[in-house]
Order: structure tokens, then C-alpha cells, then sequence
């Protein structure tokens, strides 16, 4: 059953969010970021990418860096832009996108129950990215940034949400870069703060949606605190690390496309060819975009093609098998493509479906890449699915949109 609790947040005074506020550290380069913050002191990207106050090509990992975040972080609170709550809160954190709003919760997740699997992982994690965030939770003693949390749906969690974003949030702002729009409310009344307590201790597992290496990096760094500590009790405040949990039903799972360099030696002609064995494969007039499982969308040669996995090419009973990352890793990729791993092999790259079908169509005119191929998006019951029964999802599976914004809180670890 899922432990958490409230924590007492550190964030920045109302008339100065939107100057704090950023995206998040791993969405964007140091190019961006310091174009981002350029004029603005206040920016989070000066905790988060603090490589952006050294010269231009300075290495992100270098240990002057990782300082300068430490640096940046007391200047922060010395300066009055990072203020911390005189009580422990819960926190409401609501992005609308598109017209359409998710309500998370934001708490301090419990560092045992990462361990013990009661927050369950859908990816790998890389060693060097755990390291990276591991040396920026421990320079700071802080989590900067939140992880995001997915959770079975709750109406009594529902209902108290409910009545708190009836009044007026605390920050209310929309993002220059994406358009999305980020409220966030306070929940400091003690038998409300009792009562989602006790109502996610009824839960029987939370979900990483987005943040695999965050997560791991702050629970991590917790237990490290712990096995460091020789009077370690067990309440203290690195015990937990801050995640937005949000309802499962309210999520939403975009997808994740591939675009490729060659054709492995083949023609366009043969390669169509030799996709028939395994798909039905019809040209179409204008862009064209997966209409449901098992059917995706080819770009090539200035044409669209719909590709309808035959039978006997998935398996719907197997939480992997079901999936189409799985099959066209394996039939198009793989089999035909000679694409063996998709975390190494330089020929092959990865497009958010946020960024549409024209963005690969541009890949592929341009000359860059050879084919672009879209997928169905995933979805939350698949996702769970694979958690629930211990699998790892193919990489490159998952896209959540609206990423969370980074700034709206920061939850310390003394």
C-alpha cells in the first residue's frame, strides 16, 4: 500500500512565478535554456541547467557545474525568490491542454515503498542519468524538479480535489513555449491532509508515468541519507521525495514515432515488398495517422501508407506482445531494417507526437531520413498492465503531454 505525506514546499512568492517557472531539464539543451533565461536571474534553468553561467561548451557534467546549481539554489531562498511554507501541505498542480485539464496531487512519495516495488517502473534507467540527477539531489539537498505519478482512480480523492479548485489557485499562469496552462491550489487543512493520507494508504501501488531517472535518483539518494545516518529513524524528510499523482483516467499518452536514415540496401519498391508479409500495406492520398491498434502510418518517398499488422504478428494476451512498439521493433526494425537496438543505433531517431505528422514528413523531405513511421499511441491500462505484471516497456514507448513545469515547488530533504 502506497505511503505518503505532505511537505512543508518551497516555491517562489505569487507576482514571481512565471520568471521561476521553466520546462524541464531534460526536454531542451543548454543552447535553449540559455536563450530561455537570457535577462531573467530568477529562471529555475540556473538550478537546473546551471551550465548556462559558464561559457558557452562547458561540459553539464563537470563538477563546477553541479556547484554553481548548489550556488544558485541558496541565492535563490536568500534572495526571497524560493519561499518555504511554515507547514506541511499537500499540494493540487492542474495543466490544460487543448482544452482539456488533469488535476495531480502533489506529495512526498515514500523512498521504501521505490524499493519494495509499491511504486512501480515500464522502463530501464541508464547508470550515467541516475548518476547526473543522483549528484544534483545531493548538491542541492533538495528534489528540484517533481517525477510523475499515475494512480488508480480515487473518488474520494476526486471529491476533495474537486472542492479546492472551486476557489482561487495560487499560481495561475499560461507557458510562453507550449501554450499549456498551470494552476496550482494549497490543501493545509489537517483533516484534508488526514484524509488523502489515509486514502492513499488503500492504494495498492502508484505508477511512474514520466521521470524513470528522477525517481530512481531521488529514492536513491534517499536511501543513501538513510544508510549515512547512524541515528536514521525512519520519518525523517529525505525518507521521501516529491511526486505529482495523478488520476489514471485523466492522463493522456501520446505517441512516440520513428523516423530512419536508409532502407538497409533496399528500394522504396523493395521495401514495400517485403512489409506485405507481415502487413496489409495501402497507399493513401494526403497525411495519414494510425487509427487503432496495430495499424500504422509509413512516410516515404513524399506518400503516406497504412500498414494493418496481419494475425499472428501480435499477441494480444501478452502485456508486450499486445504492444505495436513491439511489433514494428521487431518485423520493420529488426527483420527488415537490420535496426537491433533502438537506444544505440545512430540510424534511427525518435519524434514526440506533439510535434505532428508534419514534423516527419520535414525529416524525411529534407533528406535526413529515409522514412518516417508513426505508432498508435499506448495507453494507461497498457502501461499499468506492464508495471502490474513486471515487464519493462520496448524504449522510446511512452510520450506524456503537458510535461510538468518545473518551479512551482521544490520539496527539501532536511
Amino acid at each position: 500500500m502506497a505511503t505518503i505525506k505532505p511537505f512543508k514546499g518551497l516555491r517562489p512568492p505569487k507576482e514571481l512565478i512565471e520568471k521561476v517557472a521553466s520546462r524541464p531539464y531534460d526536454v531542451l539543451n543548454s543552447d535553449e535554456a540559455r536563450a530561455e533565461a537570457e535577462g531573467n536571474e530568477m529562471s529555475l534553468y540556473h538550478i537546473i541547467k546551471p551550465e548556462i553561467d559558464f561559457p558557452v561548451g562547458t561540459d553539464e557534467h563537470d563538477e563546477r557545474v553541479y556547484a554553481k546549481a548548489a550556488e544558485n539554489f541558496n541565492k535563490f531562498q536568500e534572495k526571497g525568490w524560493l519561499v518555504q511554507d511554515k507547514k506541511d501541505c499537500y499540494y493540487i498542480y492542474a495543466q490544460t491542454m487543448n482544452g482539456k485539464t488533469q488535476y495531480g496531487l502533489v506529495v512526498g512519495a515514500y523512498v521504501p515503498d521505490y524499493m519494495n516495488g509499491t511504486i512501480k517502473k515500464h522502463e530501464l534507467t541508464r547508470r550515467d542519468k541516475e548518476e547526473d540527477r543522483m549528484k544534483h539531489v545531493r548538491v542541492t539537498n533538495a528534489n528540484v524538479e517533481p517525477v510523475f505519478f499515475a494512480y488508480p482512480d480515487n473518488k474520494v480523492i476526486d471529491d476533495i480535489v474537486a472542492r479546492y479548485t472551486a476557489g482561487q489557485p495560487v499560481y495561475d499562469f499560461t507557458a510562453p513555449n507550449d501554450g499549456f496552462r498551470h494552476r496550482m491550489w494549497i490543501i493545509d487543512n489537517d483533516n484534508d491532509i488526514s484524509r488523502i493520507t489515509d486514502t492513499f494508504a488503500g492504494i495498492k501501488s502508484l505508477y511512474i508515468a514520466d521521470g524513470h531517472h528522477r525517481s530512481a535518483a531521488a529514492a536513491l539518494v534517499g536511501a543513501e541519507k538513510a544508510r549515512n545516518n547512524p541515528s536514521h529513524k525512519g520519518d525523517e524528510e529525505y525518507n521521501y521525495f516529491m511526486a505529482v499523482c495523478f488520476p489514471a483516467n485523466q492522463l493522456t499518452v501520446i505517441d512516440y514515432n520513428r523516423v530512419v536514415r536508409d532502407l538497409n540496401g533496399m528500394t522504396t519498391e523493395q521495401f514495400l515488398k517485403a512489409l506485405d508479409e507481415h502487413f496489409i500495406v495501402e497507399r493513401k492520398d494526403g497525411q495519414y495517422r494510425p487509427q487503432r491498434l496495430h495499424n500504422f502510418a509509413l512516410y516515404i518517398d513524399k506518400t503516406w501508407y497504412s500498414l494493418t499488422a496481419r494475425p499472428g504478428t501480435y499477441d494480444d494476451s501478452d502485456p508486450i506482445g499486445v504492444l505495436d512498439v513491439t511489433i514494428s521493433s521487431h518485423y520493420i526494425l529488426d527483420e527488415l531494417l537490420g535496426i537491433k537496438d533502438l537506444r544505440s543505433d545512430k540510424r534511427i531517431d525518435f519524434v514526440g507526437g506533439i510535434r505532428g505528422l508534419g514534423e516527419l514528413e520535414r525529416r524525411v523531405d529534407s533528406g535526413e531520413m529515409r522514412l518516417a513511421l508513426a505508432l498508435y499511441p499506448v495507453t494507461m491500462k497498457q502501461i499499468m498492465d506492464i508495471a502490474d505484471t513486471g515487464n519493462i516497456m520496448p524504449p522510446k514507448t511512452t510520450w506524456f503531454e503537458p510535461k510538468l513545469r518545473s518551479g512551482l515547488i521544490i520539496h527539501k530533504l532536511d
